[in-house]
Formats: C-alpha cells, sequence, structure tokens
C-alpha cells in the first residue's frame, strides 16, 4: 500500500488475519492513523514496521494497540516470531 486510504481499502476488502503497516506512508494519512481507523472498524491486529521509533511516534502509535513494533532491518526471525506473538494474542482477545 503506498497510503493509508488504499491501506484501509484493502483491509476492509481482505479482512486479513494480521496487518503489517509501515509508519510512512503517501499522501495525509500516516500508518498510524491507518492502524487506528483499521482498529477501530475491523479489529485486525497491527504490527508497526519502521526505519525509527521516537517516543512521540511511540505514543501516537500505541493508541492503536499494536501488537507490536519491528524496527529496520527487519529480520527474518524477529518477523515471525512477532506474527506468531500477534496472532496468538488477537485470538485470546477473542
Amino acid at each position: 500500500m503506498s497510503t493509508g486510504q488504499a491501506a484501509i481499502r484493502e483491509a476492509e476488502e481482505t479482512k486479513p488475519d494480521l496487518v503489517l503497516m509501515v509508519i510512512v506512508l503517501d499522501g495525509e494519512m500516516d500508518g498510524i492513523e491507518a492502524a487506528r481507523v483499521i482498529c477501530s472498524h475491523l479489529e485486525i491486529p497491527i504490527i508497526h514496521l519502521t526505519a525509527h521509533a521516537d517516543p512521540a511516534m511511540l505514543e501516537r502509535a500505541a493508541v492503536t494497540r499494536p501488537f507490536g513494533y519491528l524496527s529496520k532491518p527487519i529480520m527474518k526471525d524477529d518477523l515471525r516470531q512477532m506474527i506468531e506473538q500477534a496472532l496468538s494474542a488477537a485470538r485470546s482477545e477473542t
């Protein structure tokens, strides 16, 4: 997805089990705001992917109740572990 609106539309259409959301997106809506909309309407777990995680960004992202953050460079084993934890946590909430 290149824009927040496109990410929301794709989530609404496909209803995935999990969303990997980059923070920086094209357009006016960033990944944090897109994740907020997705979480509030679809209750899909989100993992944020970012090149840098400053305290202000993490505070904004915390509102979306993400299941985790991964900073680039993203290692395959870290991503797999984070996905497994997020899906397990999401299942236990339902």
